[in-house]
């Protein structure tokens, strides 16, 4: 990576680079090899030679698009001279290196270990609606406890509601039914809850009973069930409700944190909000500090199938086994007949912050976001809110919409989330903490109250990738010892639980 402290080049095989600061026409770069003839912003990218029309555009040393017009040495290179529409075949041709680890790297954090052997990092009670027709009575009782009252229970981190717009008005069968309640599940089990109260209203397709048969749940002491019909309506299942919630608080405060091992964390990768140096400082300090959390048994959960689009030959070369590589090929065949289904494309993408952040197509986006997964094997591909049963770096097909994306992964076993963003996203995902990384540092003083960790710094020289990468594996621990994200000490995440959803609504 060649560094002139205005632009970066980031592969020798590259004929474009990419402007650190706003750069206006005119600049001279590359030692002379490079003159501007507009101003480029920062983020964005120039061409380093004449790139003539229907040529490959390439960027990390892959192919992120054709040229659609001619293209001159200094012009600014983007949509509008651009096509995501060219052969993928061999187009990522080189595989991006990562360093060796060589931190000496801590294997311990302070959890709350559960009866069943799984451990959270936070503590929260659960109240859970089972259908749209519960979500009022749910944070009505949820709003009925004060922070004076909740601050006597030490160890418990607070109430979180669980609401939604579906449960019922769907086949009793199918996709739809079958996503929901392996959503709904997967959060009831959770082991960030120290115990749940599901809410039904009685009548729903997908009412108490079912949705506990169908994911293996008993009711019991820390698992409550009311359903407002045959609490007397509203005000009744209300008032039940605050009862059974005071109950579960005494229970839940029982548990104290203790050093567990590092193997018992999974993190969900995402990215958000990205802009062009989302691949260059953040993601891949993330990755590397994944790979730190997997060479300690840990689990790192890569999701968002619709960003992989154009760099999925990057996964499938570090897949485990052909049966890996055969279920990643078929989420990415189902992906492609979805979305010619309700026409359009894996192409209509990136999003208009993305645009105006300096990336230029799917593929580009693409590359970056896979940067954020490290190094290691892909051992397996699961299906959305599939529990994950096993370790390293893994696969979940989901939507790119971030909290849909981040549900499935809480869903499947998520207990910590790392999110990076160029733009400036302000997401919260509780019942687990999420961390926000900043690629540039100008975003992230902007936003300073609602960013962890400024990898900007890794633009400017200050510090290197591995540097950012096992800071940011510190923090990972720090923050699932009990440490406060900045997204919970804004409060964000009781509006985020967003299941995706599947089937007819009827």
């Amino acid at each position: 990576m060649s560094n002139m402290k205005s632009a970066l080049r980031l592969n020798p095989l590259d004929n474009v680079a990419i402007a650190l600061l706003e750069l206006p026409a005119g600049t001279v770069v590359f030692d002379g090899t490079v003159v501007l003839s507009q101003t480029i912003p920062a983020g964005h990218k120039f061409a380093l030679v004449n790139i003539p029309a229907a040529a490959a555009v390439r960027k990390f040393g892959q192919v992120i698009g054709v040229a659609s017009v001619d293209i001159p040495s200094g012009s600014h290179v983007h949509v509008h001279n651009v096509s995501a529409e060219f052969d993928m075949t061999d187009a990522t041709s080189a595989v991006p290196a990562t360093a060796a680890i060589t931190d000496a790297v801590v294997n311990t954090f302070d959890g709350f270990l559960r009866s069943n052997g799984t451990v959270g990092t936070r503590n929260y009670i659960g109240v859970v609606s089972t259908v749209n027709c519960s979500a009022t009575v749910v944070r009505r009782i949820v709003d009925a406890f004060d922070e004076d009252e909740l601050s006597a229970y030490a160890n418990v981190d607070g109430l979180v509601p669980i609401t939604h717009t579906t449960g019922c008005g769907m086949s009793s069968g199918g996709a739809g039914l079958e996503v929901l309640q392996r959503t709904l599940g997967g959060f009831v089990r959770h082991p960030n809850f120290g115990a749940v109260l599901v809410i039904g209203l009685g009548c729903e397709v997908n009412d108490i009973g079912n949705l506990l048969q169908s994911q293996g749940l008993v009711a019991g002491p820390a698992l409550r069930t009311i359903t407002i019909q045959e609490s007397g309506g509203t005000k009744s299942a209300i008032d039940s409700g605050v009862t059974i919630v005071r109950e579960l608080l005494l229970l839940a405060s029982t548990a104290k944190r203790s050093p567990v091992p590092v193997s018992h964390l999974r993190l969900g990768l995402q990215c958000g909000g990205s802009d062009s140096f989302s691949a260059i400082s953040a993601n891949p300090a993330l990755g590397y500090a994944a790979d730190l959390l997997i060479s300690c048994g840990g689990t790192a959960i890569l999701a968002e199938t619709p960003e992989i689009h154009g760099a999925e030959s990057l996964l499938i070369r570090r897949a485990e086994s052909p049966e890996v590589v055969a279920s990643l090929e078929e989420r990415l065949a189902w992906w492609r007949d979805y979305v010619a289904r309700h026409d359009t494309s894996l192409n209509n993408n990136p999003s208009p912050g993305n645009i105006a952040g300096g990336i230029t197509t799917i593929h580009e986006k693409s590359l970056g976001a896979v940067a954020k997964s490290g190094s290691t094997p892909l051992r397996a591909v699961y299906q959305y809110a599939q529990d994950i049963d096993r370790s390293g770096f893994v696969f979940m097909d989901s939507p790119g919409y971030d909290p849909c994306s981040v549900t499935g992964e809480i869903a499947a076993g998520a207990n910590m989330i790392c999110f990076t963003t160029g733009r400036g996203s302000v997401f919260g995902a509780k019942p687990v903490p999420s961390i926000k990384v900043a690629t540039n540092s100008a975003m992230a003083a902007r936003m300073a109250d609602d960013m962890d960790y400024d990898c900007g710094r890794v633009l400017s020289g200050e510090i290197t990738l591995q540097e950012a990468g096992a800071d940011l594996y510190s923090l990972l621990l720090d923050v699932a010892s009990g440490r406060q994200s900045a997204s919970e000490r804004n409060g964000l995440g009781d509006f985020e639980f967003v299941p995706w959803q599947l089937g007819a609504v009827l």
